[in-house]
């Protein structure tokens, strides 16, 4: 018997017979052509607007490229468009992720770019005939540059610098102190755990109370005309800064066991505000029993105020070496400290008609010794409870300061205000962190000149707020106090006075105090935890770090005489 194929059995078979569906005959429904296609077929694109133009370029200018993902593909019936045509499949192993993200470019004052994947590349590629490793912007967001050729180029973008970025020198400070080779580290924190620590306490209750104060003169709250601004006077005055374990009230506090921790609102505010600080400092802290004071050196660097300290553009020491430079972090301070100094005392009002005493006499006054009368200055020391169970008590005392008093306008009682001074040195000079001029925007713009000053000076405003809420002040006066002329530290003039109440301030700068009472009990269980003696709590002079060393006894006479010798030295790592 002949073989016969399987085709010639299918073709012997009746027409209509055999399964199967029915051959298309018709590619059209309802007179529109379609593609016939099966379920199993994957769907391609349904309409291509990424089709070349009529020159048969791209929008790179470049050469017309064909997407190979649909070249010869089968088209179901005559004249139909490639609607259902299935992409042909590629091998999975040259698969490679491509960034694809839209970067943006600044270019001049207020005009924002966008630069995504298939734009040119910058103008600088070209003129430099090669290709520069670029990044995006702020964010830091990584892409694919574009050479000089037109071509991409597969460097990853590094970070866009600008015209005013091409001479600024690396920031590397000199430690606030020197660590000596004996000193043991015991603790090394970042700034990133100390922002998570968090501990509730009250508001506090006062002990007792020491000084005077004068009422605050109200006129300085009005603003003054141009022509009649006020000039900041120097006034000599007798004005205390005396570290926690000199200071004899906290010594009588201690010896009657009312507390475990002991600090000034000076020291305890750095501590508190520690995470929003910039340049470096340095803290003693001495236990003794069961007790922990909180000190600092003698001319420590917490007892200056700082300028423009958290400004993106912070003043920077004098390229060409010159130390008398007055615009330098050094001279600024010192001047910020003096303007600090005598705006106290010259916004109050000194007659005795005006003065307002407190239960005691000014602990750090003798009229016998002194020649210069005492300023507006009133203590008060006041307790918080830290603990964290009623198993673990732990309550703290800190002298705090006011500076003045003044009657509230609605019904009449003494509100206790703590007046601090803005300084503006030179809003076009390198350092001013893009502040507005006082002059021409204080009135008209108050708000932008608060918010300028919140970001730049963050940590002094931290500090300032901190103070007032510890001493349970009513009133926060921020004093604005510009040169008389940009080119002389040495001549200001007033040109107006803000008050604030310290909670709500806090509120607008997100200043968190449960925060900073965690960092307190933090940093007190470390010092608890070890033997009597005496320990350094540094801030790293160019990275967001604590250290807590233990020193041997001694150490800081030595370091005393070293400062005078020559100042303070690098950080030995």
């Amino acid at each position: 018997m002949a073989s016969t194929s399987l085709a010639d059995l299918i073709a012997a078979l009746p027409e209509g017979d055999g399964w199967g569906p029915p051959p298309v005959t018709d590619t059209t429904l309802n007179g529109v052509p379609y593609a016939p296609f099966s379920k199993g077929d994957k769907l391609g694109r349904m309409a291509d607007w990424t089709a070349d133009g009529k020159d048969g370029r791209d929008g790179r200018g470049g050469r017309q490229q064909y997407n190979r993902n649909y070249r010869d593909q089968q088209i179901y019936g005559a004249g139909s468009a490639q609607l259902f045509a299935a992409p042909v499949a590629e091998d999975e192993n040259t698969f490679s992720v491509v960034s694809r993200e839209t970067t943006k470019t600044r270019y001049g004052r207020g005009a924002v770019f966008t630069r995504g994947r298939g734009q040119r590349g910058s103008r600088g590629d070209a003129r430099g005939g090669r290709s520069q490793p670029q990044r995006s912007g702020r964010g830091g967001q990584s892409g694919y540059g574009y050479d000089n050729r037109g071509g991409r180029s597969n460097a990853p973008r590094g970070r866009r610098f600008g015209w005013k970025d091409y001479d600024k020198p690396a920031r590397n400070r000199d430690a606030s102190i020197n660590i000596k080779s004996d000193w043991q580290l015991l603790e090394e924190i970042d700034f990133n755990r100390l922002s998570k620590l968090n501990l509730d306490a009250d508001d506090g209750e006062d002990i007792d109370s020491y000084g005077f104060l004068y009422y605050y003169d109200r006129s300085f709250d009005k603003q003054p005309v141009k022509a009649a601004e006020r000039k900041l006077v120097p006034l000599d005055r007798a004005a205390y800064n005396v570290t926690t374990s000199s200071d004899p009230v906290i010594q009588e506090l201690a010896d009657k066991d009312e507390a475990t921790i002991f600090a000034t609102d000076n020291i305890l505010s750095m501590l508190m505000c520690s995470t929003r600080s910039v340049y470096p400092w340095d803290l003693v802290i001495v236990r003794q029993g069961n007790k922990i004071f909180l000190d600092k050196r003698d001319n420590a660097a917490l007892d200056m105020v700082t300028v423009n300290e958290n400004a993106a553009d912070a003043p920077m020491e004098a390229s060409d070496g010159n130390k008398d430079s007055i615009n330098q972090p050094g001279a600024l301070a010192e001047e910020a400290t003096y303007i600090n100094h005598n705006f106290a005392n010259q916004v109050v009002l000194e007659s005795e008609a005006h003065k307002v005493d407190m239960n005691h006499e000014n602990p750090f006054y003798n009229a016998s010794e002194e020649t210069e009368p005492p300023a507006s200055k009133a203590y008060k020391y006041r307790r918080f409870d830290l603990s964290t169970s009623e198993e673990d008590p732990m309550y703290l005392i800190v002298r705090t300061e006011l500076d003045a008093v003044q009657k509230n306008a609605i019904n009449g009682e003494d509100q206790f205000v703590t007046v601090k001074a803005l300084n503006e040195f030179d809003s076009k000079a390198q350092g001013s962190g893009g502040a507005l001029d006082w002059r021409a925007k204080l009135v008209s713009q108050r708000g932008a000149v608060v918010a300028t000053e919140m970001k730049n000076n963050s940590v002094k405003l931290a500090r300032w707020t901190v103070q007032s809420i510890l001493s349970k002040a009513d009133v926060m006066k921020l004093g604005f106090v510009s040169r008389a002329s940009p080119k002389s530290n040495d001549k200001h003039v007033i040109l107006g006075v803000i008050g604030w109440k310290p909670k709500d301030f806090a509120n607008q700068m997100n200043l968190s105090l449960s925060n900073g009472w965690g960092i307190v009990r933090t940093i007190a269980d470390m010092c608890l935890k070890r033997e009597d003696g005496k320990f350094v709590l540094v801030k790293d002079p160019n990275k967001s770090i604590l250290r807590l060393y233990e020193v041997p006894a001694g150490s800081f006479d030595e370091e005393g005489e070293d400062e005078a010798a020559g100042g303070t030295e690098a950080v030995e790592e």
